[in-house]
């Protein structure tokens, strides 16, 4: 059996201004396992590729180069198939979500209680989410539970953690931030149980760099729609 290890996957697009600062957290947080830190950045013009090559130069890290921006799906299934780890996690790189708290999210899986486990920003209410966005994602994560007969809080979470095996067993095609609710229904199609529990987080606004839209909401309908029924 191998021994465990928490491969940790940073899909990067632009962000210049805070991938030192989440790498500099991913290095220095106690962790209960060794880790591995893939960074992939996703054709990014902003000089976020040159200040990754500059950090890891210490080899703490390995940089994955997009040739072109494809999104975050996209970049999240080059980093899954990079992965040596047995656990696998997703971090985003806008600090939104502090990466300490993957420590207490890897717990339960390292127990054996789950071989997934998601963190959830509204499993202890709202927060400072902005209406429109909470309101969208209880309408996604809503839409989740009814078709799939799941209870979960927060479908749309950066923080989906699993052991590498489920991961690689997903048969992931999506690219952009329909990644999302692509997991979330294969996972759920496949009936692995899905362990939430709460993390803090704090929201950005568009304007310092958050990406997503309603766009990507009615591409996250469709493909709840489709796995369901596929």
């Amino acid at each position: 059996m191998l021994p465990e290890r928490l491969s940790i996957i940073v899909p990067v697009y632009n962000e210049r201004a805070t991938i030192a600062a989440v790498l500099a957290r991913l290095k220095s947080i106690p962790l209960p396992v060794p880790r591995e830190i893939i960074v992939v950045d996703d054709g990014s013009h902003d000089g976020t590729g040159a200040v990754l090559d500059e950090l890891a130069a210490d080899g703490s890290f390995t940089v994955i180069h997009a040739p072109e921006n494809r999104g975050k799906g996209h970049a999240i299934r080059l980093g899954f198939a990079q992965a040596q780890g047995t656990i696998l996690a997703i971090q985003d790189a806008d600090l939104e979500l502090d990466p300490a708290q993957l420590a207490d999210l890897v717990a339960p899986i390292l127990a054996g209680d789950t071989s997934v486990v998601y963190g959830s920003r509204f499993l202890s209410g709202a927060g400072s989410t902005p209406a429109v966005a909470y309101a969208a994602n209880r309408a996604l994560t809503s839409l989740t539970n009814l078709l799939y007969g799941a209870s979960l809080t927060d479908m749309e979470t950066c923080y989906k953690i699993m052991r590498a095996d489920v991961a690689r067993s997903l048969r992931l095609e999506a690219n952009r931030f329909d990644i999302e609710p692509e997991i979330t229904a294969r996972l759920l199609r496949g009936g692995h149980r899905i362990l939430e529990r709460p993390v803090v987080f704090s929201p950005r606004s568009r304007a310092a760099g958050k990406k997503i839209g309603w766009r990507d909401g009615l591409a996250a309908i469709g493909v709840l729609i489709r796995r369901r029924v596929s």
